[in-house]
């Protein structure tokens, strides 16, 4: 006899155990770790993952629900800034690739916030190609041993564990010879470096693999199929950066509009003029986000999250250079210089100038624009792609 199936969780069914776990654990009595344990526990921390790993095998759409009830309560959150790369990156790719047992070892601390990851993808050699990238993996016995250099890694100096992409055959093709690994952030053999940016802050590291040992079961898909697996990181990479959920007037059009509002001795109508276009168009970009994000209930994040980074990243120049304008010599002045390695990033906190030169980040980090500009021009388009003389050619026999 066929077993019934569960029945369908619906949005009154979410309130419900929503509000039980309230009841159970009051966040104003409950410690912050122990109440996001047992909201995982509950299901209810991605409600539209499985039974057992945070969610509900509910939509996507109902943790809208969850989080409005939680709002409500004053309860706390997971401070997704200071974990996204875990949460956009890491998270989907353990699900979508990992074993049952890296799912059970991984998601739960991962989500909770007890341990923070990071992503060692990009090299010196092999930023914009990353498939060029030359770390390598090499098996010794039950584990694989990496050597090698990242950089550009954000969290690196407060992580625990990152995604890792390193090349374990160098006779196939470059995509073709690429594997994907967990990596031990406190291992002896990996060394973060801080890279200060033209902030004064170092976000930014690089990190070198010396000996790092890495057990096979900590391999993520199939040997030599790790450009795959790669690809799931970086769609969801982009949808996380460049379609986030944000209020109107939320990221870098807030703060110009409200020097605006409060600031008519600066007005002019050129700027008014620019101001205005850009206002349009943080808006327009901030609804494509969140039909983007209603897509993903039915699926997987597909190559418009591309689309949606470029448009971040060249919003957010055009926007602080506006604003940086706009307030004349006092958009000069910059307010602290000091060497910092910072948890999270605030892209609108402390002052225009910081915003300004942050900013310029934006088109490299997640993938270049230009890199971008052809994922949108081939998979959202359909436009012919660029010719290449290295698609069947041994990575070994590659010049560089």
């Amino acid at each position: 006899m066929t077993p019934a199936a569960a029945p369908a969780v619906d949005a009154t069914e979410i309130r419900r155990r929503t509000r039980e776990l309230l009841a159970a654990h009051p966040p104003a009595t409950t410690e912050r770790t122990d109440f996001l344990k047992a909201r995982f526990d509950a299901g209810l921390a991605w409600v539209h993952y499985p039974v057992g790993l945070g969610g509900l095998d509910a939509p996507r759409s109902l943790q809208q629900a969850v989080d409005a009830e939680l709002a409500a309560a004053d309860a706390p959150d997971n401070d997704p800034r200071r974990i996204g790369i875990g949460l956009g990156m890491a998270a989907p790719t353990i699900l979508g690739f990992g074993t049952d047992e890296q799912k059970r070892r991984f998601l739960r601390p991962l989500w909770v916030g007890e341990e923070v990851w990071c992503q060692l993808f990009s090299e010196p050699g092999a930023g914009s190609d990353l498939a060029a990238l030359a770390t390598r993996a090499v098996r010794d016995g039950d584990d694989w041993v990496v050597d090698g250099q990242k950089v550009w890694t954000s969290s690196a100096h407060v992580a625990r564990w990152a995604i890792l992409i390193a090349r374990t055959d160098p006779d196939l093709p470059k995509h073709r010879g690429i594997s994907y690994f967990i990596c031990d952030m406190t291992d002896p053999g990996v060394d973060v470096r801080p890279l200060r940016q033209i902030t004064g802050e170092a976000e930014f590291n690089e990190v070198f693999l010396s000996g790092v040992r890495i057990p096979d079961s900590h391999r993520l898909g199939p040997v030599g199929e790790g450009w795959k697996v790669a690809q799931t990181t970086l769609m969801n990479e982009r949808v996380s950066i460049g379609g986030s959920r944000i209020p109107r007037e939320g990221g870098m059009i807030g703060p110009v509009s409200q020097t605006w509002r409060n600031r008519p001795d600066l007005r002019t109508h050129d700027t008014h003029q620019r101001l205005l276009t850009l206002w349009v168009e943080a808006e327009v970009a901030r609804l494509t986000g969140e039909r983007l994000r209603q897509q993903l209930v039915a699926g997987q994040p597909g190559p418009e999250g591309s689309g949606m980074k470029l448009a971040f990243a060249r919003l957010n120049q055009e926007i602080s250079g506006l604003e940086v304008e706009l307030l004349g010599d006092e958009g000069l002045l910059y307010g602290d210089w000091t060497m910092v390695r910072p948890e999270l990033v605030d892209f609108t906190g402390r002052d225009a100038g910081y915003r300004y030169l942050r900013s310029k980040g934006n088109s490299i980090e997640g993938g270049t624009s230009e890199v971008l500009l052809n994922i949108v021009a081939e998979r959202v388009l359909g436009l012919p792609s660029e010719p290449r003389n290295d698609k069947d050619v041994a990575w070994k026999d590659l010049s560089r």
